[in-house]
Formats: C-alpha cells, sequence, structure tokens
C-alpha cells in the first residue's frame, strides 16, 4: 500500500523515500479510517491501522505506530488471522525497537517466529530477518548472524532476489560488525562469558552448594561489582512502599494473558511483553522514587517492561549478569506468588554480593532494585505447586553516564 514510499536506511532501518508525500499519504489512510461506516468489514480497519502505524514509524512517530501497530494486531488476533498476527506482531516489534524498547520488541520477535515456524513456514524468512536485525542492534552478532543465514537459504530457495538482496545487506553488515569487533568477542568481560564462568562455578539450583563454592568466587564478584552504581534492595510492600492493590491486580492478570498467548521461554523462564495495565502502573506510581529512595540514584521513567513467570515444579534461573542496554537500575516486582504452606523451601530471587549469596522471598507487592549488569542474579527453584509471576522494569540514570568499565576485570582463570 505504501511501500513506495519507504526505503532503508544505512542502518537497515525505514524511512520515506519522500517525507512530506508519505505524511499526506499518512493522511488520506487516516480519513479513510475515520469514515468508515458503522459495521464495517474489521479486515479493512486492520489493513489501515496496520499501514498507519507503519507509515508512522518511519517518520519517527513512535508512540502513534505503537498505537495503531497494537490495533490493527489485536483486530487481527480477534478475527482469526494468524498470518496477519506474524506480520503486524513483526511490525510492532520494529516499532518497539524503534523506539528505544528492546525488551517489547524482543518479545513480540520471538512469539511471531514461533508462530510462524509452527503455523505459517512461508513467513519464517522474515520473522528470522526482523530478529536478526533486533539481534544485530542488540550486539548479539553471533545470533543476529545465525538468524540472517537461515534466513537467506530460506530466500534463496523461494527464488526471490529482492528478498535475497535484502538478507544480503543485513548479513553483510553484521559480518561486518564481526569483523570490526575483532578481539572483542573472546574479551573476557563481556556479559556472556561472565555468565558462563559464573555457572561454571555454582548454581541457583542447588543452594546447598553456595557455602562451598563462596570462598571462590569472592574476589572475582567483587571486581565485577566494584563499579555497580546500585546494589541490591530488597523492598517490601508496606513497609518499604505500598503500591496500589488494583494496580498490581491489573498487572497479574494481564501477565497471565499475555504469558498464555504470547510468552516464550528464555532461560527456563517465561518472558511475555507488558500492555495496558503495566503501562497505566507507571504512569500512577512514581518508580523514580521509588529507585531513588533505595539507592540514591536519579532514574528517568522507565524505558522498558517485562512480565516474567515460573509456573512448574523446579522451574530456576541460573545466575547470570544481563546486556547494560536494559539500564543503570533494574526492579523487579512481584505480582503473585502461589507458594504450597507445606513446602520446606520456597523459590526465591537471589544475588551473589561480596558477602555472600542473599535471598529475596518476593511476595505480591515486594519488589528488588538492583543493577542488572553488574550483580549476579538468578531464581531458586520452584516447589511442588509453586508459582511466581513478576514484572521488571528497566531504567536509565538522567546523568546520562552509561555502564563503563574503566579497568576492565579479565574473568579469573
Amino acid at each position: 500500500m505504501l511501500d513506495h514510499l519507504i526505503t532503508h536506511d544505512d542502518n537497515l532501518r525505514m524511512v520515506p523515500t519522500d517525507r512530506n508525500e508519505l505524511t499526506a499519504a499518512v493522511g488520506r489512510l487516516r480519513e479513510e479510517l475515520r469514515t468508515l461506516p458503522e459495521g464495517s468489514d474489521s479486515a479493512r480497519t486492520r489493513v489501515l491501522t496496520r499501514w498507519i502505524g507503519i507509515a508512522q514509524m518511519c517518520l519517527g512517530n513512535h508512540d502513534e505506530a505503537r498505537t495503531f501497530l497494537r490495533q490493527s494486531l489485536d483486530i487481527a488476533a480477534t478475527i482469526g488471522n494468524s498470518r496477519a498476527v506474524v506480520a503486524t506482531g513483526l511490525n510492532l516489534g520494529d516499532a518497539h525497537r524503534y523506539a528505544g524498547d528492546p525488551q517489547s520488541a524482543d518479545a513480540l520477535y520471538r512469539s511471531a517466529l514461533n508462530t510462524a515456524r509452527s503455523r505459517h513456514p512461508e513467513l519464517v524468512d522474515f520473522a528470522l530477518q526482523h530478529t536478526g536485525k533486533h539481534l544485530m542492534e542488540r550486539g548479539d552478532l553471533a545470533g543476529a548472524q545465525g538468524h540472517l543465514q537461515e534466513a537467506l537459504r530460506l530466500r534463496i530457495a523461494k527464488g526471490d532476489a529482492e528478498l535475497v538482496e535484502s538478507t544480503q545487506a543485513a548479513l553483510d553488515r553484521v559480518e561486518l560488525l564481526i569483523s570490526q569487533a575483532g578481539a572483542v568477542t573472546a574479551d573476557p568481560t563481556t556479559p556472556g562469558q561472565w555468565t558462563g564462568w559464573l555457572q561454571s562455578r555454582t548454581t541457583a539450583r542447588t543452594p546447598a552448594r553456595w557455602a562451598g563454592d563462596f570462598p571462590a568466587l569472592r574476589d572475582a564478584v567483587r571486581g565485577l561489582t566494584s563499579q555497580q552504581r546500585v546494589a541490591p534492595r530488597h523492598l517490601r510492600h508496606r513497609r518499604d512502599q505500598s503500591f496500589p492493590a488494583d494496580l498490581l491486580t491489573a498487572m497479574a492478570e494481564e501477565a497471565e494473558k499475555a504469558i498464555t498467548a504470547d510468552g516464550y521461554l528464555h532461560n527456563g523462564k517465561w518472558n511475555a511483553a507488558v500492555g495496558d495495565a503495566a503501562h497505566h502502573f507507571t504512569e500512577q506510581v512514581d518508580l523514580t522514587a521509588v529507585v531513588g529512595r533505595s539507592t540514591g540514584l536519579d532514574v528517568e521513567q522507565p524505558h522498558t517492561g517485562v512480565y516474567i513467570a515460573y509456573l512448574e515444579e523446579g522451574q530456576f534461573l541460573d545466575f547470570h549478569v544481563d546486556e547494560p542496554g536494559f539500564g543503570e537500575a533494574n526492579l523487579i516486582l512481584c505480582l503473585k506468588h502461589e507458594r504450597p504452606t507445606s513446602a520446606p523451601r520456597v523459590s526465591t530471587t537471589v544475588f551473589i554480593t561480596v558477602d555472600g549469596y542473599l535471598e529475596c522471598d518476593l511476595g505480591p507487592g515486594d519488589c528488588v532494585v538492583f543493577d542488572g549488569a553488574l550483580t549476579p542474579h538468578g531464581r531458586t527453584p520452584l516447589s511442588v505447586g509453586e508459582s511466581v509471576t513478576l514484572v521488571s522494569f528497566g531504567f536509565r540514570a538522567r546523568d546520562q553516564v552509561p555502564h563503563k568499565v574503566a579497568e576492565p576485570r579479565p574473568i579469573p582463570g
């Protein structure tokens, strides 16, 4: 519909070929949408809202892009058009990525790719292409390369020269970035290699090992956490702060629906993109004040969020550190924690600090604030009949000082 007015820039993002013409075209589509007769076929509304959203994304109007694309995606799901669900989910993922919300984008890309693989194999190459570019921007060059190589094979088999050219361009850029990075992939201070080192020496699965494990970890953890600006703080509901019960309930219900409909497994836990209830929560509750009071760090409003769920006996999250892009501060808020009264031990959020292992038993309304990029963290296994639902928000410091390692500390041999 608007393909002729859209191209890609040097960063492989969609931009207008002519900004004025695309703006005028959006105006015409919006007028058609506004004047659709009552009771019109919802399929036309879906198409119009999708293309308005895509165009607004290209024009840099991120809020409107996400609003229209979410509307189009909801219509596609309601009428049972699973093919459109995949395509529009990828567009909405792009809109979140362009707006600087990689966590929500990640959830949408993975959901679209999973649906394409299971129901629409003809769309798998498109899902791989979008996901590959997302991973490239996040710095996961190996993951991006793998996704794009698979997309290229599928597109060569399709015999569509234009699609092959598009994927080859993305793959060329990834391979250029890999060559420019040189020894970066072998840098022993990267989050992935810190995670691997930690998991080779301890595990959140077996707390009985911790006392024996810790002496060998102390110096390494001290080096890793020496530049953290936020140390882990467990904030209990009503004692340290109080969140409105109705907002917590709304998020818990939204999380359950999102995980059921669009959840994906990541590192052994269920993830799903946050929605209106979470956005309403952040509008009504000053989370920057919560972070500031507990850490002394002045942060911006959360720039990203994701629902997390642990639903099965034995499910756990092993120790790891996050990519720095999530921000200088993370806040994990418990929305629901069902626990059997007879269980000898309940699942906890756990950190490795210079003083040892810190366990936080989070009940509904409890939260923990920490620096995920510089504090090893995980979750101990669930007992029989136990389940946990959380929401995680990421914050950037207002002073715009990013995570940095002035004197990189190599992982011990």
